[in-house]
């Protein structure tokens, strides 16, 4: 049997800067949270104030850190599945570089107060052309290797990988539409209410593709693959895959509830919102029941408790994401600390956990050894981030609830019960233990790139791989 020649490099590479933007990103983070705390360590610099530093913080945790993570596992899993080496060598390694322009130029522009002001979408126009390119690159190379592949059946975590591709594509060229007006400024092609609708069918997209289907692929491929058991069901799967796709565009007015959006747009958006509970869950079902006989691995394997915790965390985000698109949920949790609990169950304790999960089983091989350098600092850093994660996430909750109660608080006279500065002299506890959690989850990072240092040196990458190693 004749060996195949993959395309590892730019896999290397991206995996190596997965590490870096995540330290980056959750660094940032804690920053800004600590802020929250103590205002003063803006040090009176603008480029250091919590508006500048927080999309800073949101675009690399999102873009730098997810992106590169979705890169880098998308390039090592469509090589495998299809037994085709990566389409475009220098197509590849474009990608990799380009995207790691667009992540600089973020991180330089948005602490200058560059910025167009949408969520997700802060970048000026000259880099939202760059990702464009950047991204179609990357499609033409993900795509080339599937037309390509030796095999015809297509694993349907390349179906995943694709719709994520295609749909951030689409979601990323239609909401940057301005006109440019000068090198750094342009201006937005919608207005008013019509602009509202277009970010947050953007916005919440972005979660649901950037953030869902892209490491949807990931865990279908690398559950099975450390478990090593097939796939629960692979029925399920397909089923999976075309619910979730079909249904989550329609959820992004939930975002927009009690404002000027026409109130059945807003009623759409709640109830396909709570119809996403079910394929999300069927999809978390699948990749919990794939260790059915054989949940004892649990105890000695932790890249296998980063890949199942992750599930759980998915499993409860979008439990609650569909309850807080309720509009008499929403009416209590919209603008308060619970929304940002939300959004860290799901970008901490899903994203990253799965992330992680995947490069621990990915860079030993990406670099001829047979295993991570020490499974006790998996272990660590396992416990440390987790742990991590549960007091962000709690604090957050109780935060949320305690802030709508007490703004919705209404005296006999019809005067309101607390004011503004009450609510936030409640909150200083709460952000210190989110605080506390953010720093174990950056300290978790710091441990597993001392981790993949160790593991990754005196390394002789492997190159030649037979067909069969799916």
């Amino acid at each position: 049997m004749s060996g195949i020649t993959y395309n590892d490099t730019v896999v290397r590479q991206f995996s190596i800067m997965t590490v870096v933007w995540g330290i980056v990103g959750m660094l940032v983070g804690v920053i800004i949270a600590a802020q929250l705390v103590w205002p003063a360590l803006n040090f009176d610099t603008s480029w250091l104030t919590y508006s500048r530093l927080r999309p800073l913080h949101t675009n690399a945790v999102i873009f730098a850190f997810g992106g590169s993570g979705l890169m880098a596992t998308s390039f090592y899993v469509v090589q495998r599945t299809c037994q085709a080496r990566l389409f475009g060598t220098a197509l590849a390694s474009f990608v990799f570089w380009g995207w790691t322009l667009v992540i600089v130029l973020a991180a330089i522009t948005l602490p200058l107060g560059l910025s167009q002001g949408g969520e997700y979408a802060e970048l000026i126009w000259p880099i939202d052309l760059l990702i464009a390119v950047v991204w179609v690159s990357y499609a033409v190379v993900f795509f080339g290797t599937i037309m390509q592949r030796k095999t015809k059946h297509i694993y349907v975590a390349n179906w995943f990988f694709g719709a994520f591709i295609i749909a951030v594509a689409l979601l990323h060229i239609i909401r940057s539409l301005a006109i440019p007006v000068s090198l750094t400024e342009s201006y937005p092609l919608y207005s008013g209410a019509t602009d509202a609708m277009v970010q947050w069918w953007y916005g919440h997209n972005a979660v649901g593709f950037f953030l869902t289907a892209g490491f949807l692929g990931m865990m279908y491929y690398f559950v099975p693959k450390q478990a090593q058991r097939p796939i629960y069901s692979y029925r399920l799967s397909i089923v999976h895959f075309w619910a979730l796709i079909s249904i989550y565009m329609w959820a992004g007015p939930h975002h927009l509830h009690y404002t000027a959006l026409p109130d059945w747009i807003q009623s759409v958006g709640a109830a396909f919102s709570v119809i996403l509970l079910a394929p999300s869950w069927g999809g978390m079902i699948n990749g919990i029941m794939t260790l059915s006989g054989a949940w004892q691995k649990l105890r000695t394997d932790p890249i296998l408790k980063f890949l199942i915790v992750s599930l759980s965390f998915y499993g409860m985000s979008t439990f609650e994401g569909p309850m807080m698109a309720i509009k008499s949920v929403n009416a209590l949790s919209h603008y308060t600390e619970w929304t940002i609990g939300h959004v860290h169950s799901g970008a901490l304790g899903w994203v990253a956990m799965i992330t992680i999960g995947s490069l621990y089983y990915l860079i030993p091989k990406l670099f001829g050894k047979n295993e991570m350098h020490s499974i006790k600092l998996i272990e660590l850093h396992f416990w440390v981030a987790t742990v991590g994660i549960v007091l962000y996430v709690t604090s957050m909750w109780i935060a949320g609830v305690m802030q709508g109660l007490m703004w919705g608080a209404i005296n006999a006279d019809g005067t309101l019960t607390y004011s503004f500065v009450e609510s936030l002299l409640r909150m200083i506890p709460f952000y210190i233990i989110r605080l506390l959690g953010g720093l174990m989850f950056l300290i978790g990072m710091l441990i597993m790139a001392y981790n993949v240092y160790k593991t990754t040196q005196g390394a002789e990458p492997s190159r030649i791989l037979v067909p069969q190693t799916i």
